[in-house]
């Protein structure tokens, strides 16, 4: 149960928190925009240049259940602030990098800025007053969303203006303003109530290696082959570590993440949600940036320069922020899951509109704004269905576990999405028409699953509706 003190109930804890959270933001928007312009400038092509958005998300994936376990324990504002100082470090070699090697270790230590969320959620729960928690977490959750439509905007202006090297250098600045009001307003000290166990080395170690193992081969599967030794052994070998760290995880006394925790309902139907949307919706994005700046000689590109590329986006914030603002004023009247339910429904029906019809800066506009309403609802309703089901020990490990769904989504959805247009290049080396439509139709497909999934589920949880007693009976008991 939260605590609150002179010092934890300052009401420039949430803001500083979200103002952290916001860190996400910035450093995302710095993949899809960027690829083309990236790949262009370091002269590799836009199959390769995703590697920029796959090595994020593959060190994100794992870097972030250890950053949600550490988060339960005392010394969360230590490990905050480690977190952002390395990301700092990430931007500044990305931002200098001599080649595109260089340049991937620098979005490789980027990767822990998907870690940032959990531990600001674990914050929240721990500093914040009981009537402020939930809200706080809701919030804290949704501000990636609403960061991403303002951070591209932003990132297009000066990537344009200045270079893109100069758009890593802001996102340096920004970070070295994050730590010191994280510094200054975070509660000092380690947390007396929070548990001090041993971190689970070998769990964490297993489920890196898998979840690498698994992405390294769903990336290079196309050029490999699907069926070649390479291919299939990494698939065995992720299988195999994965099952293992599960054994592991359930032997273990303190484990990274407590599985037993996924037994409960509303924990299994989030992290089940946020795998699939996070693959599904992360195509829809990245392949909506690539088609506004493609040229129109493709056939589908609009052709925008980089400068107003990243005002394509402004929908997903503005449509994120509304939303999240609509699940705090009916959640005390509707279920959560009929609010997931709904977000998920929203995405399926943007991810089927570009699917269908791309080819207008319009359309892709429409496309953004119900990704932004539907992500608004889902990452709002999530992060509270987990919150309401484990002990506050546990909800760093659980909210992170979500997290790292969402991010092995995303991470899966850029590597499908590089894997399809790898094997649809046309001779200038951009994506055929045909790999643009097949790469939203597997999009589209996912969140359609997901949807259906979510509806099966919400019909059979619902409480049996009361049969009305007859009114002869009534009367003849009476």
């Amino acid at each position: 149960m939260p605590q609150s003190t002179e010092s934890t109930t300052s009401p420039r804890l949430l803001p500083a928190l979200a103002y952290a959270a916001l860190t996400t933001a910035i450093v995302s928007s710095l993949g899809m925009l960027l690829v083309p312009t990236i790949s262009h400038d370091m002269h590799v092509e836009v199959s390769t240049g995703q590697w920029m958005l796959t090595v994020n998300l593959l060190v994100g994936a794992v870097a972030t259940p250890i950053m949600g376990r550490l988060s339960d324990g005392p010394h969360k504002k230590r490990l905050l602030l480690f977190s952002l100082t390395t990301i700092l470090v990430g931007s500044i070699v990305a931002a200098a990098a001599p080649n595109f090697t260089v340049f991937l270790i620098g979005r490789a230590l980027q990767g822990l800025t998907y870690g940032i969320v959990p531990v600001t959620i674990a914050l929240a729960r721990r500093y914040l007053p009981e009537n402020q928690a939930r809200l706080g977490i809701s919030s804290l959750s949704v501000t990636v969303t609403t960061g991403l439509g303002l951070g591209y905007p932003l990132t297009g202006i000066l990537a344009d203006l200045l270079g893109f090297r100069f758009a890593f250098w802001f996102a340096a600045l920004f970070l070295i303003t994050t730590i010191l009001v994280v510094w200054r307003v975070v509660p000092a000290g380690p947390d007396e109530q929070a548990p001090r166990n041993t971190l689970d080395v070998p769990g964490a170690l297993l489920v890196g290696a898998g979840l690498a193992s698994l992405l390294v081969a769903v990336s290079e599967g196309s050029r490999w082959g699907w069926g070649s030794p390479w291919t299939l052994g990494f698939f065995a070998g992720a299988a195999t570590l994965l099952t293992a760290w599960s054994l592991v995880e359930l032997r273990t006394p303190y484990p990274l993440i407590n599985l037993r925790v996924l037994r409960n309902g509303d924990v299994l139907v989030a992290n089940s949600t946020a795998i699939g949307l996070g693959a599904a919706m992360y195509i829809g994005l990245s392949i909506g940036s690539l088609i506004a700046q493609a040229p129109a000689s493709t056939g589908y590109g609009i052709a925008l320069p980089l400068f107003w590329a990243g005002f394509v986006m402004l929908p997903l914030s503005v449509a994120s922020f509304g939303a999240n603002r609509l699940v705090r004023a009916v959640s005390h009247r509707i279920r959560m899951r009929t609010l997931l339910l709904v977000g998920a429904g929203l995405v399926t029906a943007s991810s089927v509109l570009l699917w269908v019809a791309h080819n207008a800066l319009w359309e892709i506009l429409i496309g953004m704004l119900g990704f932004g309403a539907g992500m608004g609802m889902t990452y709002a309703a999530m992060p509270a269905l987990i919150a309401r089901s484990v002990a506050d020990t546990e909800l760093g490990s659980a909210v992170s576990f979500n997290q790292v769904l969402r991010t092995v989504g995303g991470s899966f959805g850029s590597a499908l999405a590089g894997a399809v247009l790898a094997a649809n290049l046309a001779p200038d080396l951009l994506p055929t028409e045909n790999g643009i439509r097949l790469a939203l139709a597997v999009g589209a497909i996912g969140c359609a699953v997901v949807f259906v999934a979510l509806l099966v589920n919400h019909v059979m949880s619902r409480p049996p509706t009361p049969v009305s007693e007859p009114a002869d009976a009534r009367i003849s008991r009476s």
